[in-house]
């Protein structure tokens, strides 16, 4: 079917429209909704663009335009502003060089107060937004009026919000936008996941079909791993990364522009520091990109990014959405990059062009790391790709949700459970589960009655409403589902905002202390309420602030294709480059314990002067390690009390204890039972203490605590407390609460993903166990070791002292 519009814009481009783009715009005219699957840099975009034009002006024709008053068409929702601004600029660009009076417009938290209420008044055709933007405007007057005509919803990097809370926003939010107008059309922009059909039927809704529309565009894919000079055969994590940074700048060298993406903010910061200080010459052509960073610099990078005056980018994930700048000519990769869509997706930031190679060089962090390079190639090659897994029962966000139509128009409690069963989210949910999400908003349910603030909701003609103003306001204010760790903003004296860092971070330096940020060495110069004034120093030392972000798991996916690299280890012939480089590595390791095959499992026994270490390498990553280790210690400890300090990376465990343990085969076989699992999860892992934690942002999801007014944030140790004190009524008065049940729900979900350690250890009861008992360290074992030895000793001490331990393995 022909799309006029696109025709004359794509021939006035000199572009020659996808076959993807042409179905999506045949699927639009028909009426459907659906999901796109396509690369980025192909004209997503445009593929949805041009068909909701060609509808809207195609109904314009048919209706008489006399004294038709301007209403709400389209509502294109994204997960990042920039994202936004990029979409804004893109559709702005059609309706201004093809003459249109279809206006476009931004709705995010930049938006000023004025603004927001001219679009009120007077809506544009499409109006560009994030997720809390629309739950906002839920919450006021006569907000779900505003959506009475709208005719297209899309959901931009739906992929992206499928596995978080704000997918759950999502999914609320058109569970109402259906039941105000049923002939609504959604559509979603999606990457590639290993579930896309999932991520499309909860996307739409039970009952719509919709279309599923893949571009079939294959990227050419140049995977490049970076080796050492010389192979470190006691590697350890961290140490090789930095010794790789003249490669790294010869590789930069080579190309136009880089991204060097690192998997978190503290490594982009290393990098960018190291970099300057090494090759002064990249000042001013090197720039740093990461989510605490300000709006303002970050802006900055993308723009100057686009316009092709940065020479290199150290980024994180900041940059792994679709934030549209000219394409860069190369991308590195530092360290595992934990997940193969994160890898294809940051692949796909060099060469968008159709046609062009996406080229990736990975740079190992330690010598056993090389090994994931064989790894991506294998997952790359056999098109193996992570599921995004949905939330399910967030209870937090539906008593959310509840409190914002509640603020706005109000709500029939009948009618919205009906419509929140319609969800993928709440499909199980029961009558008795939604009342107590109503009692816990009327009266502040079983436990809480005494406190007026938790009596919320108000009936009124059969409605419920909140007629507290300040409690309007204070919801209003608490919208959202994105929880981290308090922020606190770093500012110059002058004033001058450069991005916020963890409180917990700052709450542990002194006065004086010298810290890395946004790429500057800044001295702590004093503390004003929820401001860290810093000034820029000189000193040579610093340390590198910690985010919570930081602790990424290897995806369950990125662990086959690990243990299928392993299968190679013992091959002579037609082998990878990667494991090539890494042969000396392994016959070390083979001559001193043993290597294992792909089905089983390697477990060590070590005395040192240290203690008795048990070394065991499910190759699960570090997650899901942390939890195996905790559930092994618990068992061991049932046959001799002891205590045990634990370490963990991405291939291995240690349990380190000063008894000697009567290990065998029979007992290993016996640690490894996959029987009793969750009564052994309970019992070795402090749970409860994990869940508390988690339970601080569940209440303020939920609103039972107010985290402050802008400017004015409560300080995280008081947040907590509020929490806590709210967990422990909960637990001693209503243990059978949602939102207790929720805490300890995610724990085992996310956490301690029990389900993978299940899977894990029913996989490994399987396996044969090679047993060994070296006289001395390992290969394998020395990384995890030398973990542990770090938290140790002090920073100054323990380079130096596994520096010297390292050489006594060496010599002996």
């Amino acid at each position: 079917m022909k799309n006029e519009f696109a025709e004359v814009w794509f021939y006035n481009q000199g572009w020659q429209a996808h076959e993807f783009q042409q179905k999506c715009w045949e699927a639009l005219a028909n009426g459907e909704s659906g999901i796109l699957n396509a690369p980025t840099g192909y004209g997503k975009t445009f593929a949805i663009w041009f068909g909701v034009l060609a509808q809207y002006y195609a109904k314009e024709a048919m209706q008489e335009k006399k004294n038709k008053k301007k209403t709400l068409h389209t509502l294109w929702i994204t997960p990042l502003r920039a994202l936004s601004k990029e979409i804004h600029k893109a559709t702005s660009q059609v309706s201004q060089d093809l003459d249109l009076d279809y206006e476009i417009e931004l709705r995010t938290g930049d938006t000023t107060v004025a603004n927001r209420q001219r679009q009120r008044k007077n809506p544009p055709q499409a109006l560009i937004t994030t997720p809390e933007s629309v739950h906002l405007i839920l919450a006021t007057k006569e907000g779900q009026d505003y959506f009475k005509h709208l005719e297209f919803i899309i959901i931009d990097e739906w992929h992206e919000l499928l596995g978080s809370k704000r997918g759950v926003l999502i999914e609320l939010a058109l569970s109402r936008l259906k039941a105000i107008n049923p002939n609504l059309k959604i559509w979603g922009i999606s990457a590639t996941i290993g579930n896309l059909e999932e991520a499309k039927d909860i996307l739409l809704g039970p009952g719509t079909k919709g279309s599923l529309i893949k571009a079939d565009i294959h990227k050419k894919i140049d995977i490049q791993t970076v080796f050492p000079d010389n192979l470190e055969k006691f590697p350890w994590a961290g140490y090789l990364g930095i010794r790789l940074l003249d490669k790294v700048v010869d590789i930069v060298n080579q190309y136009k522009t880089t991204l060097i993406f690192t998997n978190t903010r503290s490594q982009a910061e290393i990098w960018y520091q190291q970099i300057i200080t090494y090759y002064p010459e990249f000042a001013g052509l090197l720039a740093i990109h990461h989510g605490s960073l300000s709006d303002e610099v970050r802006t900055w990078v993308e723009e100057a990014l686009h316009e092709g005056r940065l020479k290199a980018v150290v980024c994180t994930s900041s940059l792994d959405l679709g934030v549209d700048f000219r394409p860069v000519d190369c991308v590195l990769q530092v360290g595992s990059p934990k997940g193969i869509a994160r890898f294809l997706q940051r692949a796909g930031r060099s060469g968008h062009r159709p046609d062009a190679t996406s080229i990736i060089y990975y740079v190992p962090t330690n010598s056993l790391e090389i090994i994931e390079g064989d790894s991506l190639k294998f997952a790359v090659k056999e098109k193996i790709v992570e599921s995004r897994i949905p939330y399910v029962r967030s209870f937090d966000v539906l008593i959310q949700y509840l409190m914002t139509l509640a603020v706005g128009d109000g709500f029939y409690a009948d009618d919205i459970l009906q419509e929140v069963a319609q969800t993928h989210c709440f499909e199980s949910i029961t009558q008795e589960e939604f009342d107590q999400c109503m009692a816990l908003l009327i009266h502040g349910g079983s436990t809480l009655q005494a406190y007026d603030d938790f009596h919320r909701l108000v009936l009124v003609d059969g409605k419920y409403k909140v007629t507290s103003r300040k409690l309007a306001m204070r919801h209003r204010l608490s919208i959202g589902a994105i929880v981290s760790d308090l922020m606190m903003r770093v500012k110059f004296r002058s004033g001058k905002y450069l991005g916020s860092i963890e409180e917990s971070f700052i709450s542990k330096l002194n006065i004086g202390d010298v810290f890395w940020f946004s790429g500057r060495q800044l001295e702590l110069v004093q503390i004003m309420a929820n401001d860290a004034i810093v000034k820029p120093s000189e000193k040579k030392k610093g340390v590198v602030p910690s985010w919570m972000g930081g602790r990424f798991a290897i995806s369950p996916d990125l662990g086959i294709a690990i243990r299928h690299s392993f299968k190679s280890i013992h091959k002579t012939q037609g082998i990878s480059p990667e494991i090539k480089f890494l042969k000396p590595l392994f016959k070390e390791q083979e001559s001193l314990s043993a290597l294992p095959k792909e089905d089983e499992l390697l477990v060590e026994y070590i005395q040192t002067k240290y203690g008795y270490h048990l070394f065991l390498y499910p190759f699960e990553g570090k997650l899901v390690h942390e939890g195996m280790a905790q559930v092994l210690a618990y068992r061991l400890s049932l046959i001799k009390p002891t205590t045990f300090s634990i370490a963990t990376n991405e291939y291995g465990i240690e349990l380190l204890s000063e008894t000697e343990y009567p290990i065998d085969e029979k007992l290993l076989k016996q640690l490894f039972s996959p029987q009793q699992l969750h009564q052994d999860i309970n019992s070795g892992i402090n749970v409860q203490e994990m869940a508390r934690r988690r339970f601080r942002d569940i209440a303020g999801i939920a609103g039972l605590i107010f985290q402050g007014f802008p400017g004015k944030q409560m300080k995280s140790k008081h947040l907590q407390a509020n929490a806590g004190l709210f967990f422990s009524v909960f637990s001693e008065y209503d243990p059978g609460n949602l939102l207790l049940r929720e805490a300890y729900d995610e724990v085992f979900d996310f956490q301690l993903e029990e389900g993978r350690m299940q899977i894990a250890f029913e996989r490994i009861s399987k396996h044969k166990i090679i047993f060994s008992k070296p006289n001395k360290l390992t290969p394998f074992a020395f990384p995890i070791f030398a973990d542990s030895f770090r938290e140790r000793y002090s920073n100054e001490d323990w380079q130096s002292r596994l520096e010297k331990l390292k050489m006594q393995l060496l010599d002996g």
